[in-house]
């Protein structure tokens, strides 16, 4: 498998935790703020197996601004999914207006 895509589907997975980290207990309000800090911290250290590996196994085909590129893109997607399934709370149009834009500058960074 080309780097580049082994790359691609490891930081999808590792910003699938990472959402979750940072976003995940916004849908448990009531627990507390230090339990939500440890847990969050637990769940991004698999973040970190996933990521570091996946920095080092796509600088074979990419560049150190491309996978930071790559990184935005996905994070963006991943997040938008994460808020209408996990939080019950769409994008607005405004909003995904926003994120494109977002998109078109890291795709910018990642195209040759």
């Amino acid at each position: 498998m080309p780097p580049a895509l082994v790359t691609a589907l490891m930081l999808t997975l590792s910003n699938i935790f990472m959402t979750f980290a940072w976003y995940g207990h916004l849908k448990h309000k009531a627990a507390p703020l230090a339990a939500v800090v440890m847990i969050s911290w637990g769940i991004a250290f698999f973040e970190y197996w996933l990521a570091v590996p996946a920095n080092r196994i796509g600088s074979a085909a990419l560049t150190a601004p491309q996978l930071k590129g790559m990184q935005e893109i996905i994070s963006i997607l991943v997040f938008a999914v994460f808020s209408y399934f996990w939080l019950g709370q769409p994008v607005t149009p405004r909003q995904a207006l926003g994120f494109a834009l977002i998109i078109a500058a890291a795709f910018l960074i990642v195209e040759k």
